[in-house]
Parts: structure tokens; sequence; C-alpha cells
């Protein structure tokens, strides 16, 4: 008898990576742009990830999110001097395509979740989460979480999203961009004193006291992944952000690295159980040294990963 020989193909997740795409900064601003390569260089070698180069969004897709003539505005370099101020970035064409890249990155990787083997993938960036419908802020030009929510909708890959922000600053963009929404759920937990000063009302809330820690975190986070299960959405988009580590500069709250994997590995096993697809965003991040940034970050990437691959992929 003959017999069958049967092959095993290793299962893949898809990380989108734009860090090529430099953003110039002056000698001694605090955005950690070198963090994305470093990531990078980490990842590019791990047999269960694919690395890819996103594609720039378009102006048609931003304005799904952004007013159109705001996004004419920032392309253009014509923005007025108070609102490149708070964004908080010189403008120059190279910001403007690192921003469109990132962007881009969170759309691939939606994508990839909702259409490809495995149900999980990753934006080595993005998470620019204060950008609101007619406006920049807070290191961010455009919206990558609420762009890529809208553009999978309107491509009908999913009828609701919930964004489940966990980085460390209230995500007030996407909480105006989606307010009275009921088909986008967004959630954040984050430090209530902490940027930005005058808070946007998501659908769920949870502004920690500053230097809360593990007990205190962890207990928000599984409360608001009660409240995303109650909504039962079609795609997660997670915006992991590193910056609740104690070490943070910006963050204030004092989340050991084991309680971020705490975090993490919760939002993992719920929405691969679930079997939901969900695109993570590392977010924020600006620990000194920067290697616990990285590693904060490495540790999400490798998290989704094992988790996913076991169960939903």
């Amino acid at each position: 008898m003959r017999r069958e020989r049967f092959v095993v193909k290793s299962v893949q997740a898809a990380a989108y990576s734009a860090d090529r795409f430099v953003l110039p900064l002056p000698d001694g601003h605090r955005f950690p742009m070198e963090k994305y390569r470093l990531v990078r260089e980490e990842v590019s070698g791990w047999a269960d990830l694919v690395l890819q180069e996103p594609p720039a969004a378009s102006d048609g897709q931003l304005a799904l999110a952004h007013h159109p003539s705001y996004v004419d505005a920032l392309v253009s370099g014509t923005l007025s001097e108070g609102l490149i101020k708070a964004i908080g970035f010189p403008w120059s064409p190279a910001m403007v395509e690192r921003s469109r890249r990132s962007t881009g990155a969170t759309i691939a990787a939606a994508r990839s979740a909702l259409a490809g083997p495995c149900r999980i993938s990753f934006n080595l960036a993005g998470g620019t989460h204060h950008a609101s419908h007619a406006r920049g802020e807070g290191f961010c030009c455009f919206n990558d979480a609420a762009v890529a929510a809208r553009l999978m909708q309107a491509e009908g890959l999913a009828r609701r999203v919930a964004i489940l922000d966990l980085d460390v600053h209230q995500g007030n963009g996407t909480a105006e961009i989606f307010a009275g929404d009921p088909t986008v759920m967004t959630l954040s937990v984050h430090g209530e004193a902490n940027f930005p000063f005058e808070k946007a009302r998501s659908d769920w809330d949870c502004g920690l006291a500053d230097g809360a820690g593990d007990e205190e975190y962890l207990l928000a986070v599984e409360q608001a992944l009660l409240v995303a299960q109650d909504y039962r959405p079609d795609l997660l988009i997670f915006l992991a952000g590193a910056d609740p580590l104690e070490q943070d500069r910006l963050g204030r709250l004092r989340v050991s690295l084991a309680g971020l994997a705490q975090r993490d590995a919760r939002v993992f096993h719920w929405a691969a159980s679930q079997g939901l697809a969900t695109a993570v965003a590392m977010a924020g991040g600006y620990a000194r040294p920067i290697s616990l940034t990285v590693a904060a970050h490495l540790q999400t990437i490798r998290l989704g990963l094992d988790i996913f691959l076991r169960i939903g992929c």
C-alpha cells in the first residue's frame, strides 16, 4: 500500500514596517523614532512572522476619517503654525510620507487579519490616536486606527469594529471621530491626569490615577474586555502602548513589564478564543533606556503570535 505524505505548512502572521520612511526631527526631540527600527531588526528573523512594507494611505482613504481640507493642508504644508505646533513635529514632505505609510500599515494589518490565514497582524508603528477629524496633535498626524476601521467597513470586510486603546494617553481623537457611531466602539484605559488634559468621551473610558500599578491596571483591562465581549465586533484594533510601563518618561503609571505581559496575554486569549480578527499597533513608548520600550513591544508581538498560532490560526 502506498503511503501518503502529508506536509504540515507553518502558519505565519504578517507585520508591516515603515521605519525606512524616517521622520526628520531636530536634535534632542523627545519622540523615540529609533524604536521602530530596533523593533523591526529584532523580529526580522522570526520564522512565524512575515515582514512587509506597507503602501502609503491615499488622500481618499485618509478622508474616510479626516476632513478633506485638513488632509490637503497637511499634505501640502499649508497648515497654520498653531496646528503644526499642536502636532509636535516640524513639517516636511518626509513627515507626510511617514504618516501615510504608518496609516497604510494599520490598513494592511486590518485587511490581513480579516482575510489572511492567520487572524492576527501587526503594525510595528501606529496608534496615532490623538489625531481627530480636522486636526492633529500629540505626535499624531493621521488617525491610523480610525482610517483603517472606516476602510474595512467601506470594503465590506467588517461591519462592527472595536478599538481597544491601552496606550497610557487617552485616544481623544479616536473618540471624537466615532462619537455617536454605533458601528465602532472605542474603549480606553489611560492615565486620568495625563495628556490630553481635556478628554473626549469614548464609548467606555477608565481613567487611572497617577501611580496605579499592575493590579488596578489589569482589573481595568478585564472590565474593558467584558464590555467589548458584549459588543461582538468583527474586527479588533488593539493599541498596545508600552507607555504604561513604570519606567516610561511620559506615562506616570507604575505597571511592570510582567504586568504588560499579563495585559497582552489577556487581550490575545480573549480575541483568539473568539476567532476575532485582530490588528495590533504598537502605539506609545518613551522609556529610557529605549531598550525597555523595545522589550515591551517585542513582548506584545511574541505573545500575540504564540497565542494566536496556538488558538486562533
